[in-house]
């Protein structure tokens, strides 16, 4: 494991402490437990998991930190130790979907999942901290929903396995919060395991943990987070999915994932419309690069995975517009520089790139890309490596 990923773990390890010590100041007793969820970063398939298609994500060290206790008045208290502001209170009935409740709406948003799923849930008390860069595509919102279940789920015992939580969570972003976004998120901050990597398929649910040690192999898996803020809910993300769905429609399919590489010539001959010609196009490569990198990662051709990674920028940029100035100067500069792939990652618009590069031409690849940065004008960007990490749990 790197200095970097020891020294987010240990930030962990901290806050365990000090979550629940500043939960004792806010609420005047002691929380019932601690918990921790991660964010993650994905290594390959994007805009794929609404599609039913296939996914890759890792979990990140970097945590989101919840201490619970539960109420018997059906009341919710939260707080943020990342927000300037004081303890939000909700009584029952202020838990409606898309009500104007800020950052809450992530934790505030399980619980009203949990009660509509018929889960008995009466109320809570919860203090949360966090590491995940919130704005950088390394889904802190997840982290907060996935924490806040497997406390509840937890206290109330609920008996909910990794699987049904994380649906929740989703559930709870896109019904509450107002975000059209797939399950791979929630999956990978409930379902990732400390050394490897994912590989899901969104349609049934069923994963597989794939050994992702690069250490071994003398490689190096970059996260730069360009510091470009996105929002997933002002429209763009909904729209690609409003178009995909229109596009599968077109085509006669229930999702594009019942569309593959084979059958796509065809399939785009038969869309008139160039918007949606072009999603189909994005979604259904994708998923085939997904394939194509587990066959390569089980047969052991880890290097041969970066070029997959640029390949799928390429078409994130082109086909799906959903990239920006920063990220593609990432990607440029970093394969310049001699990494062997590079691609966003995420929603988009903003957000973090991975770099897939030689671990002794690592801080060649960084000093490139800070270098890009710099010239352009553009504020500096945070490069961290991805550390494949445990998904939820509980501290304490």
């Amino acid at each position: 494991m790197t200095d970097i990923g020891q020294a987010e773990i240990a930030r962990s390890d901290i806050a365990r402490t000090d979550i629940a010590r500043d939960f004792r100041r806010l609420y005047g007793y002691a929380p019932e437990g601690v918990w921790a969820a991660p964010g993650r970063v994905n290594l390959i398939g994007e805009y794929t998991d609404f599609n039913d298609g296939f996914v890759m994500p890792l979990a990140l060290p970097h945590t989101a930190v919840a201490a619970v206790a539960r109420r018997s008045d059906g009341r919710l208290r939260v707080h943020s130790a990342d927000v300037g502001q004081g303890v939000v209170e909700l009584a029952p009935d202020d838990l409606v979907p898309r009500a104007d409740t800020g950052w809450a709406a992530y934790p505030a948003g399980v619980v009203w999942a949990l009660r509509d799923a018929g889960h008995p849930v009466a109320g809570a008390d919860v203090h949360l901290a966090s590491t995940v860069p919130t704005g950088a595509g390394l889904s802190s919102s997840a982290a907060l929903e996935v924490v806040t279940a497997l406390a509840l789920s937890e206290l109330y015992e609920l008996g909910l396995d990794r699987e049904a939580l994380a649906v929740l969570a989703q559930r709870a972003e896109n019904a509450f919060v107002g975000v059209p976004c797939g399950v791979m998120d929630q999956m990978a901050s409930a379902c990732c395991t400390e050394g490897h990597a994912l590989y899901l398929d969104t349609r049934d649910l069923s994963h597989r943990q794939v050994p992702f040690d690069l250490a071994a192999r003398g490689l190096r898996l970059l996260v730069v987070d360009t510091r470009v803020k996105h929002a997933l809910g002002d429209g763009a993300y909904a729209e690609r999915r409003a178009g995909c769905e229109a596009g599968a429609r077109a085509l006669g399919v229930r999702t594009l994932r019942e569309i593959d590489h084979v059958q796509l010539p065809d399939a785009l001959r038969r869309l008139p419309d160039r918007t949606i010609r072009s999603y189909v196009r994005h979604v259904v490569s994708d998923n085939d690069r997904v394939r194509r990198t587990i066959a390569l990662l089980d047969a052991g051709d880890v290097r041969a995975v970066g070029p997959v990674l640029t390949e799928g920028h390429a078409s994130l940029r082109d086909d799906l517009r959903v990239s920006c100035p920063e990220l593609d100067l990432v990607v440029a500069a970093a394969t310049e520089a001699g990494a062997l792939g590079a691609r966003m990652t995420g929603g988009g618009f903003g957000g973090s790139a991975i770099v897939l590069t030689e671990a002794d031409g690592a801080e060649t690849v960084t000093k490139a890309v800070e270098a890009a940065f710099a010239a352009a004008g553009f504020t500096a960007p945070r490069v961290f490596p991805a550390v494949p990490s445990a998904g939820a749990r509980r501290l304490a």
